[in-house]
């Protein structure tokens, strides 16, 4: 889409300026059965980062031992901005083994209480205008295994207050989220290695 290019039919009658229409924080969902929800959302992230945003970055379904190489890349461009004032200050936080695919270790009310306590810290931070972007990494799962409470999200995203712009990834998005957002985008497989039989690769998956 041209830069800045708005279909003059789709303007709504709300009351607001172009400029404040602009300014307005983004809801975004990346969905759907395809590769690059994650990774999309991570471009999000370099973007705001270079515009000088606050990044923090929540998996709720990767194992702390994981090192995904998004990570090793956003850690040092945190470590940049406090050296040099360069782009926007980063967290990233996974929040403990309970969150992790195979969910070996611990019983279900632990993964559960994890991801519970998880999102009550993003809503904090949320409330206190902590950062500029949010990256809510595989956010649907746990919402899906009714871990979190649907509703209070909904509520939460849709009350927060200032600029904050908030991306979320995961498939099957509940329609509930998919109505909260302004942005979503569903990513359909068409191909993929490893319905070759193909194992993921260095650098490609991780």
């Amino acid at each position: 889409m041209p830069k800045g290019r708005v279909d003059p039919a789709n303007i709504p009658d709300d009351g607001l300026t172009t400029r404040q229409r602009r300014l307005l924080p983004v809801t975004a969902v990346h969905t759907g059965p395809g590769k690059g929800k994650s990774t999309a959302a991570f471009g999000m992230a370099l973007r705001a980062w270079n515009q000088g945003m606050g990044i923090g970055v929540f998996q709720f379904v990767k194992s702390a031992k994981w090192r995904v190489g998004e990570e090793a890349v956003f850690r040092r461009l945190g470590e940049l901005h406090e050296a040099t004032g360069e782009g926007g200050a980063v967290e990233w936080h996974k929040m403990g083994e309970g969150w992790s695919w195979a969910r070996k270790r611990g019983a279900e009310a632990d993964h559960a209480r994890a991801a519970a306590e998880g999102w009550a810290e993003i809503r904090r931070r949320l409330a206190a205008q902590a950062h500029d972007l949010y990256v809510l990494d595989e956010f649907t799962y746990p919402l899906n295994w009714g871990w979190i409470d649907l509703d209070e999200v909904v509520a939460t995203l849709a009350d927060r207050p200032g600029r904050q712009h908030v991306v979320m990834t995961g498939r099957d998005a509940p329609e509930a989220l998919l109505g909260v957002a302004d942005l979503v985008t569903e990513m359909t497989k068409v191909k993929h290695p490893m319905d070759a039989g193909r194992k993921g690769q260095r650098g490609i998956e991780w």
